[in-house]
């Protein structure tokens, strides 16, 4: 069984990093308490955010330990998260079955999200991007800013301003 004293408990500030662009990505986490999120840069400068992360979420940047991150991880509010070695933990996959389903479980959570956000940029209507987030984030639309969740699905606040209109019309 893994050891209990790899993991630690890590106080980030709002807008530290958990991770970030060009450095090693060497640990992995649960969040605790807070939320972060993911981002990238477009080509010509501007943050666009790929990934939120809430409490009972894996954070990870990469699916390989020690590999140079192509995003940042910044907490967008105080977050406590559980954090480890990512190339201890991941050492223990398959040596150890609760780790393995673990990783396994945490890894087809965000490939499901990843995977839904890509389908939701390229067919949705800004009316369904919303759906899609308040079913993939459940919770989190209060916590956050809104321009967040508009650069997150693709649109503008103003469209979201719409999109959330029309949802609370439906209801």
């Amino acid at each position: 069984m893994l050891n209990e004293s790899i993991h630690s408990i890590e106080k980030l500030n709002k807008e530290d990093y958990f991770l970030e662009f060009g450095k090693p990505c060497s640990k992995i986490g649960k969040i605790e308490e807070g939320v972060l999120r993911g981002f990238v840069y477009d080509q010509d400068g501007n943050e666009v955010t790929t990934h939120f992360y809430q409490e009972g979420d894996m954070v990870v940047g990469s699916f390989l330990p020690n590999t140079k991150m192509n995003m940042s991880i910044q907490a967008m509010m105080d977050c406590r998260i559980s954090i480890a070695n990512y190339a201890e933990v991941m050492s223990w996959v398959n040596k150890d079955p609760q780790i393995t389903e673990i990783i396994t479980r945490e890894f087809q959570k965000l490939n499901h999200q990843l995977q839904s956000r890509l389908v939701s940029l390229l067919n949705l209507t800004s009316l369904e991007k919303y759906k899609r987030f308040l079913e993939d984030y459940p919770g989190l639309l209060n916590r956050i800013p809104h321009y967040y969740i508009a650069n997150y699905l693709g649109i503008t606040p103003t469209q979201l301003s719409r999109a959330r209109k029309q949802f609370s019309q439906q209801m």
